[in-house]
């Protein structure tokens, strides 16, 4: 009985060892089968998503950046007429207060002016009295003249009578001499009275002479009285105010500057290739617009102007050129003096070019295109301008499709499945490139759907992580799938638990 249990128990075992052995010879036979299968089937080429836009003709004026900074082209220097004592100070008087045109700022003492005023005008009326005297000396010396000529022709008269006389023997040569010198004497006095009159006028001219130095000595005393009082030649604001209430000034000091805020431009410098946009064909810099901001804090203040001038040379060591631009201020702008801006230069507009974002191209302007058959074909375009994000291209082939975002799974001759989207990316805010492979699968329930607070948090983890860019990328498009793997989900969820 023992014997036939122990046989039954053997066969047993013999027959479990014999189902083991051909469930394995089975399985065997079903794996080769399986891999011979895979082998004769054909395999099915991979396929990426990609974002494309349409290469489409646009005419933009392009815009480029510099920066600079604001200065006055009418600045004043308030300076000191003549030494003194201020006696009177305005209460504006101080740092970057606002003066109206004409409104009194400061008063040195004036008395010292007020002497050499009274003194000049004392001159002046000495001057007049005198030229007076000298019109009323000419006036007796042309009557003396006039008089001694009508003396002059009595005696020759006399004279002529006594040569007749004489001729008829009723008088002597000694009466007729007596006449002659009677005549030469009068003729001596006669011009006398001549030269009198010459002196006389040659007076009044010099007493002319005289007073116009008078009248000049006391505008000039008037000057310095009135330049006593300091007042604002136009409307700005003070800077660098030096002056205080019996403080001694010297002749010609700076007391303070005076800033016109309606004569404010900027200045700024552009390389040689900018400077040479902004030439016209005869080679004349253009009036281009420019926009001016200043950022103060969390606001901006923008105020419009245009390109004025070139600076007039080139300084050592400088490259390209330095400009100015005059601003169309309003009143009571916020923008002084010193004031660091940027400036946006508006350049002439260029047509049929083409506007792709700066990550479809690359440095020395080859993009991707889609042709025929949904294949990738790589070209060479000509890069005119790079502003921001945005680079301007020309001799493109318009009507063709480009890839958006150029990422280095993406190769000449490379299938691909175009997923259309505006210029502004407006149907895929994600860039997406290089997904999954449409020709593999997951099981449904690998796949799992993500609160949107959830996928921003792995999106932004994944984004700080030192990972490679393209398998960051991969990991990048997987996330913006509507559905997830929850092995990704589950292994940058643990990074980050080990991480904090």
């Amino acid at each position: 009985m023992r014997f036939l249990m122990r046989g039954l128990v053997g066969l047993a075992l013999m027959a479990i060892m014999v189902g083991f052995a051909g469930f394995g010879a089975y399985r065997l036979y079903g794996a080769m089968t399986a891999e011979e299968t895979a082998r004769q089937r054909p395999a099915r080429e991979r396929s990426y998503t990609v974002n494309v836009a349409e290469l489409a003709p646009q005419s933009i004026s392009p815009i480029t950046t510099a920066y600079g900074q604001i200065e006055s082209w009418r600045t004043l220097q308030l300076r000191a007429s003549s030494e003194g004592r201020l006696v009177d100070v305005a209460s504006k008087f101080r740092d970057g207060a606002a003066v109206a045109e004409g409104e009194l700022l400061l008063r040195i003492d004036p008395a010292n002016a007020e002497f050499q005023f009274l003194d000049a005008e004392a001159a002046l009326a000495d001057a007049d009295a005198q030229k007076a005297e000298a019109e009323e000396a000419i006036v007796v010396a042309e009557q003396e003249l006039e008089a001694a000529g009508r003396q002059l022709d009595l005696r020759r008269q006399a004279r002529e009578r006594q040569l007749q006389l004489r001729d008829k023997g009723y008088s002597t040569a000694v009466q007729v001499e007596t006449e002659e010198l009677a005549v030469a004497s009068l003729e001596q006095a006669l011009n006398n009275r001549l030269q009198s009159v010459i002196t006389a006028r040659k007076r009044i001219e010099r007493m002319d002479l005289t007073v116009q130095r008078a009248q000049l000595a006391l505008e000039d005393a008037e000057r310095v009285l009135n330049e006593t009082t300091l007042t604002a030649p136009f409307y700005g604001y003070l800077a660098e105010v030096d002056a205080t209430l019996g403080r001694r000034v010297s002749p010609s000091e700076t007391l303070a500057l005076l800033i016109d805020p309606s004569a404010l431009e900027v200045r700024f410098s552009l390389s040689t290739a900018e400077f040479s946009r902004l030439l016209d064909d005869s080679g004349k810099l253009i009036k281009a617009p420019v926009a001016v901001t200043l950022q103060l804090g969390g606001r901006s203040v923008e105020v419009p102007g245009h390109i004025d001038r070139a600076a007039a040379i080139v300084t050592e060591g400088e490259a390209g050129r330095t400009l100015f631009a005059t601003l169309d201020i309003e009143v009571g702008t916020v923008l002084r003096p010193g004031d660091f801006v940027k400036v946006d230069v508006e350049e002439p507009e260029l047509s049929q070019i083409a506007v792709v974002p700066a990550a479809a191209v690359t440095e020395d302007g080859r993009i991707l295109i889609v042709s025929d058959g949904d294949r990738i074909d790589e070209i060479r375009a000509r890069v005119l301008r790079r502003m921001k994000n945005e680079v301007l291209l020309a001799d493109v082939p318009f009507g063709t499709d480009y890839v958006r975002e150029r990422l280095p799974q993406l190769g000449k001759g490379l299938k691909v499945t175009p997923r259309r989207v505006d210029d502004a990316g407006t149907e895929n805010s994600v860039p997406v490139a290089a997904q999954v492979p449409q020709a593999t699968s997951r099981p449904p329930g690998d796949l799992i759907a993500l609160e949107p607070e959830r996928r921003a948090a792995l999106i932004e983890q994944l984004n700080s992580s030192n990972m490679p860019e393209n398998r960051k990328a991969r990991l990048l498009a997987l996330l913006n799938e509507p559905m997830v793997p929850k092995d990704l989900i589950d292994r940058l969820e643990q990074g980050r638990g080990r991480k904090g």
